[in-house]
C-alpha cells in the first residue's frame, strides 16, 4: 500500500494522473456542489420555515426525492445534462440539498417566540426581523445541516464517478476494484477520509467563528 501511495502521489500515477490531481477534480466537484447547495438551501428553506405556503409546495418535493438511492436517477441525469461534469455536479447537489433544506426549516419553526415578540415590540419587522432574530438564531442549526449536507455529498461521490469519468478519487477507487488493486483501493479510501476529516475541521473553525456563542448560556 505505502508503495502504491508512492506511485499514485508522486511517480507515474494512477493511469497517468497523480493521486492529487484525482483529489483536486474530486474536491471541485464537491465544492461546486455544495456552495450551490448553500445558495439554494439555505434561503428557500428559511423561506418554508417562515411561511407554510410556500413549504407546501417545496417540502413535498424535497421529502419525495430524499428517500431515493442516487443511483436511482442518476440515469435520468444523464439523459437530461449529458455525460460530463454537469450531470455529476447535479447528483452531489440533489445529494447536498436536502439536509440544508431540513435543518433550515427546523430552525425557524423552533426559534423563540418570546424573541420574535420582544423584536416586533422593539420596532423590528421584515428584513430587520429576519436579520438581526431569524438568521443569527438559526446559524447553529444551519451549520449542522451544511456539515450533514458535506458528509451526503462526499458519500455520493462515488455514485457520480461511476459514469463517464477518467479521473477522481472516487473513480479511482472504483477502477482499481474492478481489477483487484486493493493497494490503490485503500490509497483512495484513506485520501477521501483524510480529507473529510480536513474539511470538517475546517467547518468546526468556520463554526467557531460565526457562531460564537454556541454552547454558551445567554
Amino acid at each position: 500500500m505505502w508503495q502504491a501511495f508512492v506511485s499514485d502521489a508522486f511517480g507515474q500515477g494512477y493511469h497517468g494522473s497523480s493521486l492529487w490531481n484525482h483529489l483536486g477534480t474530486s474536491l471541485a466537484r464537491i465544492l461546486i456542489a455544495f456552495l450551490c447547495c448553500v445558495l439554494t438551501a439555505v434561503p428557500i428553506g428559511l423561506l418554508c420555515g417562515r411561511w407554510h405556503s410556500i413549504r407546501a409546495i417545496v417540502a413535498p418535493l424535497v421529502h419525495f426525492y430524499r428517500p431515493l438511492p442516487p443511483l436511482a436517477y442518476y440515469t435520468l441525469l444523464i439523459l437530461w445534462f449529458g455525460i460530463g461534469e454537469m450531470s455529476k455536479i447535479m447528483l452531489l447537489f440533489l445529494a447536498g440539498f436536502a439536509p440544508i433544506f431540513i435543518a433550515c426549516v427546523s430552525a425557524v419553526e423552533s426559534l423563540d417566540p418570546a424573541k420574535m415578540l420582544v423584536a416586533r415590540i422593539l420596532g423590528a419587522s421584515g428584513w430587520k426581523l429576519f436579520r438581526y432574530v431569524i438568521f443569527p438564531s438559526t446559524l447553529p442549526d444551519i451549520f449542522v445541516g451544511m456539515r450533514t449536507s458535506l458528509g451526503f455529498i462526499y458519500t455520493t461521490l462515488v455514485a457520480a464517478e461511476m459514469v463517464a469519468a477518467e479521473s477522481g478519487v472516487g473513480w479511482m477507487v472504483l477502477d482499481a476494484s474492478k481489477f483487484l488493486k486493493s493497494d490503490h483501493v485503500f490509497v483512495g479510501i484513506l485520501a477521501m477520509g483524510l480529507t473529510g476529516l480536513v474539511l470538517e475541521g475546517c467547518f468546526r473553525c468556520l463554526e467557531r467563528l460565526f457562531v460564537p456563542w454556541k454552547g454558551k448560556a445567554e
